[in-house]
């Protein structure tokens, strides 16, 4: 059977607004079925995207993309203006390759991947983001809409500026409802990626304090993730967290039918009421009549399962089908996984392995989680850095140190420039269990190990919460005893 392209050539040129170039320009043999833009990512027939970065420009890839079966590339026209030849001996080389010229190939990603979204118009396209728990309950929401709908989602935590627009090249005609998050790091880059997305439907989880060091200002923050609503329909709907203090902000001219989730949303509107907290369980609580037992532990891991249940009833998805999906639902790698691990010292303690993301928020939240937990002993806290907090770091960092030590913490590992921060603030609280590790290094992964296998004992908690940037996640492997799945 025929591979069908994903768009013919006329609408991809006319949506990069590109000019082709070389000879593989006949429409009967035009296709590309996958997008990337990592080289090593090319497979037979894939369109190739080379960025240009800070430290990397991915047009020097084409070659290698070329080799391994690419069938189009984006090349940016000062790219193939400084070196026309060499471009033009790739295109005699490779005839059968289509290369179209486009003034910025990020832009041209974008504006593709736009194109490409607007050919399936009967699909439901959701957006999910907010400062923290996004790529949870995305997953989330994807687990409670399968129990229904054919679904389509971006991988992981493919919510960028490339990351989105690589996503929604997934979708094909049998999907019913596309979910797909979208995060930020700069300003606008929500407006751009929901522009691609065109999202009839978007959830906002909260609005926290990462990337403030960006934005500048939480208010900054909301404005920017609030670009979300822009294209929502009268017939659309916004789902917005009802405690968060933005809330009102967040909504303001939005279209669509407003649908609050949370706490704070009383059963009656919910139609979800809390059982009880079981700690490192998880919680249990009731929709409608059917009690669900959640198995990630955390107050805003229940928020997070909240917001699924508000979209899933809204699409309609039974009581029955949104148990079926959160009850079995395993959680996503990074993210407050816990378990109990063998270490190498010969004990076992609970391991709280949450180091894929961190912010105030989040880190308040996890540190509140930890030290509510029932049956464990003592609370070792492995704390690296937050990132991308500018200004507010110092401050942020403090807060954490003092926070950290209010957490029934028995011993605390503070690791990263920023931390010192919080390592200071810990002392000057009295603390004496503390240990400040600078930087991110092997070295300092080692060093901390070492120190977790000469205090912790059997039942205790250790906790391991830091930015992505930081690879706490490095730890594990120095202080699991050999053949453990940690």
């Amino acid at each position: 059977m025929a591979v069908q392209s994903l768009m013919e050539r006329n609408e991809l040129v006319a949506a990069v607004r590109g000019k082709s170039v070389g000879r593989g320009t006949s429409e009967s043999r035009f296709c590309f079925s996958s997008v990337t833009t990592d080289s090593r990512f090319v497979v037979p027939g894939s369109l190739f995207v080379p960025l240009v970065g800070t430290v990397q420009n991915g047009h020097a890839y084409i070659p290698e993309s070329l080799a391994k079966g690419a069938s189009a590339v984006f090349i940016n026209e000062s790219e193939y203006s400084d070196d026309e030849r060499a471009y033009s001996l790739l295109a005699e080389k490779y005839p059968l390759v289509f290369f179209v010229i486009v003034s910025d190939t990020l832009y041209a990603l974008q504006d593709a991947a736009a194109a490409y979204v607007a050919k399936f118009p009967r699909l439901k396209k959701i957006g999910i983001t907010g400062s923290s728990g996004k790529t949870t309950t995305k997953e989330l929401v994807v687990a409670v809409l399968k129990q229904k709908y054919r679904v389509v989602s971006s991988d992981g935590n493919f919510n960028s500026e490339t990351g989105l627009p690589l996503s929604v090249f997934k979708i094909r005609d049998t999907d019913e409802i596309g979910v797909f998050e979208m995060g930020m790091n700069r300003p606008n880059e929500i407006g751009e990626i929901a522009r691609v997305l065109k999202p009839q439907y978007a959830l906002i989880t909260n609005i926290g304090s990462a990337h403030i060091g960006i934005l500048g200002s939480k208010k900054n923050i909301a404005a920017e993730k609030r670009k979300i609503f822009d294209y929502i329909p009268s017939s659309g709907a916004a789902f917005v967290p009802a405690s968060d203090v933005f809330a009102p902000f967040l909504i303001e001219n939005c279209k669509g039918q407003i649908v609050y989730f949370g706490k704070d949303v009383s059963a009656e509107k919910s139609g979800v009421s809390l059982v009880s907290d079981e700690g490192l369980a998880g919680t249990v609580f009731s929709v409608g009549g059917e009690r669900v037992h959640f198995k990630l532990p955390g107050m805003y891991n229940y928020e997070n399962a909240l917001a699924a249940v508000a979209v899933g009833k809204y699409f309609g998805v039974s009581d029955a089908e949104i148990k079926t999906a959160l009850s079995s639902f395993g959680g996503v790698s990074g993210r407050s996984e816990s378990g109990v691990v063998a270490l190498k010292n010969g004990k076992r303690v609970t391991l709280v392995k949450d180091c894929y993301n961190a912010n105030a928020e989040s880190t308040a939240g996890v540190l509140s989680f930890c030290a509510s937990a029932k049956d464990v002993e003592r609370r070792i806290y492995v704390l690296g850095d937050m990132l991308e907090l500018g200004e507010a770091s110092r401050d942020v960092h403090e807060k954490a140190g003092r926070d950290a030590c209010k957490a029934n913490a028995y011993k605390i590992v503070f690791i990263g420039t920023e931390m010192k921060y919080a390592y200071d603030a810990a002392l000057a609280s009295g603390f004496t269990g503390a240990l400040y590790i600078a930087g991110a290094s092997e070295n300092a992964m080692h060093e901390a190990a070492e120190f977790i296998l000469a205090n912790a004992s059997d039942g205790d908690l250790l906790l391991l919460k830091g930015s992505r940037g930081m690879a706490l996640e490095r730890i594990v492997p120095l202080i699991a005893a050999e053949g453990c799945d940690a």
